[in-house]
């Protein structure tokens, strides 16, 4: 697995190795999903006025992230380094995925899809 840099201070630092961390597209789908369960379960917790439904958004949304990092990337989240920019991340990720700009942003930072086994 890899090593989190420890000394990424400004979330404009932190983004292009987040992004890295997620080369591979079957992880950033991962993400995708995760994610957007994670609004419905926000959607119903807020609906239905009841707070449990939150935990269920978390367990969620980084079951699906922590299986597209430990399975498929093969990688240690930068949750456990850095919680707040990586949860950040997620959600910037979320949207270049959701607009279709995921390609661009890649391409910007000069990250490239692992080789195929």
């Amino acid at each position: 697995m890899s090593e989190t840099p420890k000394d990424l201070k400004t979330f404009s630092e932190f983004w292009p190795f987040y992004l890295g961390e997620h080369a591979d597209p079957t992880n950033r789908v991962l993400h995708f999903v995760g994610s957007s369960f994670a609004l419905v379960w926000l959607g119903l917790a807020i609906y239905w006025r009841n707070p449990w439904w939150l935990f269920a958004a978390l367990v969620n949304g980084y079951a699906f992230a922590w299986i597209g990092h430990f399975f498929i990337e093969k990688n240690r989240p930068a949750t456990f380094t850095y919680p707040l920019k990586s949860f950040m991340g997620d959600w910037v990720m979320f949207f270049y995925i959701l607009t279709g700009q995921i390609g661009k942003e890649l391409k910007r930072l000069n990250i490239e899809p692992p080789a195929k086994k």
